[in-house]
């Protein structure tokens, strides 16, 4: 009958010689990581009938991007929007309020309406300090809602 032995007792085989070594392949070094202006500070917001103070139904929607440059004030932005009751009669950047507040209307935005509305404006130091604050909104009115069909608190991205 065969007899098993251990591994530890089995015969080893010789040594392979190594292969030669392989010249690595240079790897390209990464671009630096884009360095952001930090002069420059990026908004955004989602607006929806619910944030309006009283909350509104409203089957719209819409968002803003934005960038300030806290420098020079040059506070440039896109508002988008669909689905509402209506025409837009009305828009405009209120503040200073928090979330649940109201306020006066700091910058109105004069038609046409269009999507996207697109503009640029420079700001006083006081209205950089709110905005950057987060103390601005951004509000649309309709015929249907008057007083406000979206809105959306203007919050720095971080």
């Amino acid at each position: 009958p065969a007899r098993f032995r251990p591994m530890s007792q089995m015969p080893r085989p010789p040594p392979q010689p190594l292969p030669p070594q392989a010249t690595p392949t240079p790897v390209p070094t990464p671009a630096p990581p884009t360095v952001r202006e930090p002069q420059l500070a990026a908004f955004s917001t989602r607006l929806d009938g619910r944030n309006e103070v009283p909350p509104v139904y409203s089957m719209g929607t819409g968002t803003l991007d934005a960038v300030l440059d806290r420098e020079s004030g040059l506070f440039r932005f896109r508002l988008t929007f669909s689905n509402l009751s209506g025409p837009v009669t009305s828009a405009h950047f209120p503040g200073p309020a928090d979330v649940g507040g109201n306020a006066p209307p700091v910058v109105t935005l004069n038609g046409p309406y269009n999507v996207p509305y697109e503009g640029r404006l420079t700001l006083t130091p006081a209205q950089r300090a709110d905005l950057l604050a987060g103390r601005w909104y951004v509000n649309i009115h309709t015929e249907r809602n008057p007083a406000g069909e979206l809105r959306g608190q203007i919050v720095e991205r971080r």
